[in-house]
């Protein structure tokens, strides 16, 4: 079993670093998004290649080596105690062979993103870090709607004691499971099998998406059950799939292709590409409880 390891938890006063691994950003945007994070007290610095764009591909922040070096120079500099992502989009898994991952998983920093930034959250939760699958620093509603429980888990982790929103998770197989937290974005997770960063997870999954039509879903999920990615899954949390063309199919779809593996699972859980986008710990050993519609950390997220 891989060890658990966790950062320092964040503290006023403390340094971050923003960075755009996947699409450019908007500089309005960042500045609104920035400016909460001054608010709870941060010194904020943005990377080089944030407000960048690559000429030839404009749906990318710079390019694949501008992008991996500014991710690269901010984890490694100790003045800052955090790694946030301005946005997601496209183009985290074109830096990832520019990058040395057990270098960089060696080094226990903060690291916040969703989305396509799941390229990333597979790598270091295989290392064995903590990492946060929650807004971003551009993601000017979602801090918004969904900054305090992200506070709350970066300064304070003991505060959160239930991961879901117990308004909307709903019960699709009862009972309770334990283990690490792992997954996000279902695109990306599907997108990384047969590759050198690709991990079988081993405990609960959340999964998420966006803009995904039922066939999509359906065609996604059943990529990873021949794979036999869900083999050694104790649990499962179905977040958010927005922006579907039937979100009643894409229900029926998720749950055609995954009650039949007959683990603990809810749906309706408030985590994806909606404002409410409640932030979670990857990595973190946590317990399922389906029956009640809770997901309790079973340790603070930070030291």
């Amino acid at each position: 079993m891989t060890d658990v390891r966790k950062a320092q938890r964040l503290k006023a006063g403390d340094r971050v670093a923003v960075v755009a691994p996947a699409g450019p950003l908007k500089g309005e945007r960042l500045e609104a998004g920035t400016q909460r994070l001054r608010e709870w007290g941060l010194e904020v610095e943005v990377m080089p290649s944030a407000l960048a764009r690559d000429e030839r591909f404009p749906y990318l922040a710079g390019s694949d080596a501008a992008r991996a070096e500014d991710f690269t120079n901010a984890w490694m500099d100790d003045r800052f105690a955090a790694v946030f992502c301005g946005r997601g989009g496209y183009g985290v898994q074109r830096m990832l062979p520019l990058l040395e991952l057990d270098a960089l998983a060696a080094v226990e920093k903060v690291f916040v993103g969703f989305s396509d930034i799941t390229a990333l959250h597979e790598a270091l939760n295989a290392r064995g870090l903590v990492t946060v699958h929650g807004p971003m620093a551009a993601g000017v509603e979602q801090l918004a709607t969904g900054g305090e429980r992200l506070r709350d888990l970066l300064f304070e982790p003991e505060k959160v004691v239930d991961l879901l929103d117990p308004r909307g998770a709903e019960t699709v197989v009862a009972g309770t499971a334990e283990g690490r937290l792992l997954g996000g974005n279902l695109a990306l997770l599907a997108a990384s099998l047969g590759s050198p960063t690709a991990a079988k997870p081993a405990g609960i999954v959340v999964l998420e998406d966006v803009s995904e039509d039922g066939y999509r879903v359906d065609r996604l999920l059943t990529q990873l059950l021949r794979a036999g990615w869900f083999e050694q899954v104790t649990g499962l949390v179905i977040g958010d799939f927005s922006e579907a063309d039937d979100g009643g199919l894409v229900a029926d779809v998720v749950h055609e292709r995954l009650e039949p593996l007959q683990v603990p699972m809810v749906t309706g859980a408030a985590i994806g590409h909606e404002d409410l986008n409640l932030a979670v710990p990857l990595g973190l050993p946590v317990r399922l409880d389906a029956t009640n519609g809770s997901l309790q950390p079973l340790e603070p997220a930070f030291q």
